[in-house]
């Protein structure tokens, strides 16, 4: 008797067990949603992981996760600095698009009506959304986006059986950790054996770089551990069977000509995903693998949403890469990403790029701007201080002096063959069919965007900030006669010689713009236009175009009245614009830096001139390194 009621009681457990398990596979409460937990570290990217490379910082906790997850080893951030990533992370749409492209914003853009951040959606659905605390948006903010949003934001103060969304970010590998002095550095020289550390190949083998990369692998392994006490909370709760838990990094790498660039260790971020067994039916790979599929984080938001079982708006850029009725199939198809990158604090620049399997192509539109033009945070870092220093002493081999050096239009790399970007192969003929290729790709995808930054930053601030949704419907034509002039400087110059003069006598001052910066990318090649650029540097009713005049000619070495260059900047209608033109002036005096400019900087608006720590003060920051106070 005893033994038949031993048996028939695990009987009932038995096909109880497996009612739950069909349960959770076919019959979900349709209102029971999984939890959703971001843990975000800044400012790294996979080359510096054990996870991913050889060598790299060792993260048990993140390996843990990844044990009983999905390892993305193609996983990219379309931007490589905070502000513009965070905006595409949490509206799921490129930021040229929408303006938010630009870091750090000087004035905020009202977003399009459609784009609603990320916490607005899942809010409407049920769920508590807290984030501590790092935001870092490039848009109005209207009405509240998150329940909690601080330093002591907590999932915890959800209503009980109430889904949570919340973001979790840790600080401890960002780029200020590594602003370490001499004092510091030469303690850190003594006390650590740096024998095992390998610098990049561009990087100067230097005792500076590999103390460097020795702090910034430890800010690593100390993160890791904030990570590790927070999961175990988490599963001390009873929460990591109902959370599924994504691990990323919010751009690429911090060590020099990483973060800001769109090179592979600016973009190609780690991201590991767990899902627990109950929500497995949302999972389309196999817990504990690698996956080579290309995401990126206009991805996110429709991932997101997939696994909460929201209906996607028609306002993304990005698919879901998990969720309901996401084909793996598919997903495994998808090798391709883009990436963006335009001002850094004061430092200009505008560089596209797509990575495409193997291989990546950038697009440097302005490729006169060299890679190591001086920028106030950055040069903070002893290690770039070093690096320009050997430059200029002579003391560099090619592919570590090609940071200071005049880029190409384009480029093309094969990343599994040269991973760290040294070897451009868009002049071998093995490579045209490729090139061409890639190169029509991404020309597709910004017309396909409409790419706001063709037009100048000044020009959009003033028109476009409060309804950029008409202000890119209006230019629409005008920023594909952009990107074409643009294109000239990809063609002989003979071949397009007539387009460049037609450009610099259009009535719209903006191709006039183009037309100089084509200029400026051929060089002395274009020198029979000098006396219509020196013209227009004269008489130009757009100061945009009359620095952009300048620009060609300082950097052919023909002289300019410094009094004209004073009066010039004078006449600066806004601090974006005196910004932009000052880069210029940056540019030439990273060239050569017996450069100095003779303006007083009070000549500017008060109001234009904050401490030079804070922030937004740009223009500060170069009128303190052009007048040599710096």
């Amino acid at each position: 008797m005893w033994i038949f009621m031993k048996l028939t009681k695990l009987i009932f457990i038995y096909l109880l067990t497996l009612t739950l398990i069909n349960c959770d596979k076919n019959d979900l409460n349709k209102d029971e949603k999984p939890n959703i937990l971001w843990l975000v570290t800044e400012d790294n990217s996979t080359h510096y992981m054990s996870l991913y490379n050889k060598g790299g910082a060792k993260m048990p906790a993140i390996s843990a996760l990844a044990k009983n997850g999905i390892v993305f080893n193609n996983a990219f951030s379309n931007a490589p600095v905070c502000s513009v990533a965070r905006s595409t992370i949490i509206t799921g749409a490129y930021a040229p698009r929408i303006g938010t492209q630009y870091h750090r914003k000087m004035k905020r853009v009202q977003l399009p009506e459609q784009i609603k951040p990320l916490p607005t959606y899942l809010s409407k659905h049920g769920y508590y959304t807290t984030n501590n605390s790092k935001e870092d948006y490039n848009f109005v903010k209207e009405n509240k986006i998150w329940d909690e949003s601080s330093g002591k934001a907590s999932y915890k103060n959800r209503k009980k059986d109430q889904p949570f969304f919340h973001v979790q970010n840790y600080h401890n590998t960002h780029e200020g950790s590594l602003h370490f002095n001499e004092a510091q550095l030469k303690k850190g020289l003594e006390s650590n054996n740096l024998d095992s550390i390998s610098p990049f190949p561009y990087h100067p083998d230097s005792p500076t770089f590999r103390y460097t990369q020795h702090l910034y692998y430890k800010h690593h392994s100390d993160v890791d551990k904030e990570i590790g006490k927070f999961l175990f909370e988490l599963e001390d709760e009873g929460l990591m069977e109902n959370t599924i838990i994504f691990y990323y990094g919010d751009h690429g790498g911090v060590l020099p000509r990483s973060k800001g660039y769109l090179y592979e260790t600016g973009l190609n971020i780690p991201l590991v995903v767990y899902i627990p067994e109950k929500w497995k039916h949302l999972n389309p790979f196999e817990a504990g693998t690698r996956t080579s599929t290309f995401v990126d984080f206009v991805d996110l938001v429709p991932t997101v949403l997939s696994l909460a079982g929201i209906k996607l708006p028609n306002s993304l850029d990005g698919t879901p890469f998990l969720g309901q009725n996401v084909n793996k199939l598919n997903l495994e198809k998808q090798n391709i990403t883009y990436g963006y990158a335009d001002r850094f604090d004061e430092k200009y620049d505008f560089v596209r790029s797509v990575r495409k399997g193997e291989f990546k192509y950038i697009r440097n539109y302005q490729p006169f701007n060299v890679d190591g033009l001086y920028n106030f945070y950055r040069y903070k870092m002893l290690a770039y201080k070093e690096w320009y220093k050997l430059y200029n002493d002579g003391k560099l081999n090619d592919i570590q002096s090609q940071f200071f050096e005049p880029k190409k239009p384009e480029a093309l790399y094969n990343i599994i063959d040269d991973p760290f970007e040294t070897k451009n192969l868009a002049k071998e003929k093995n490579y045209k069919e490729q090139l061409l290729d890639m190169r029509k790709e991404l020309k597709t995808h910004l017309i396909s965007i409409n790419d706001l930054s063709f037009i100048p930053e000044p020009h959009f601030i003033e028109n476009g900030l409060n309804d950029v949704e008409a202000y890119s419907k209006k230019n629409k034509e005008l920023i594909k006669k952009l990107i074409d002039i643009s294109d000239l400087s990809l063609n002989e110059y003979q071949n397009v010689a007539s387009s460049i003069k037609d450009a610099l006598n259009d009535d719209n001052p903006w191709i006039r713009y183009w037309g100089l910066i084509s200029c400026s990318s051929f060089g002395l090649e274009a020198i029979e236009n000098l006396s219509q650029i020196n013209d227009l540097f004269e008489t130009d009713p757009e100061n945009l175009v009359k620095i952009r005049a300048a620009e060609y000619m300082l950097l052919n070495n023909k002289k300019i009245d410094q009094e004209k260059i004073n009066s010039l900047l004078k006449s600066a209608k806004s601090e974006t614009e005196a910004n932009l033109m000052l880069n210029t002036l940056a540019l030439i005096k990273t060239k050569d830096p017996r450069f100095k400019l003779q303006l007083n900087k009070e000549e500017f608006p008060a109001s234009w001139l904050p401490p030079v720590r804070e922030q937004n003060a740009l223009v500060n920051r170069r009128m303190n390194y052009l007048t040599n106070n710096e």
